[in-house]
């Protein structure tokens, strides 16, 4: 595999998951009653575990993309001269 390609598959990745980390912080902003309610039937939790669940959740998922994969998508794009 290519730098190249590899830069390509990184990039669209990294954008992929950010669209999902989007839509999952919208989904929280505007539905935030709705999840709560799916989830705390499903795992009995309460309002402030369910807050911290998901802004913990959220931080982690951010964190790893900027880790897996925007920090090797710019670390190939410094190596590669583009």
């Amino acid at each position: 595999m290519t730098a190249e390609t590899m830069r390509f598959v990184l990039g669209w990745a990294a954008l992929i998951n950010l669209g999902i980390l989007l839509f999952w912080f919208g989904f929280l902003v505007f539905a935030r009653d709705f999840v709560y309610r799916l989830h705390s039937k499903w795992f009995k939790l309460s309002e402030e575990t369910f807050s911290a669940l998901h802004y913990g959740l959220i931080g982690f998922y951010e964190l790893s993309i900027f880790i897996f994969l925007l920090g090797p998508y710019f670390g190939l794009q410094i190596v590669g001269g583009r």
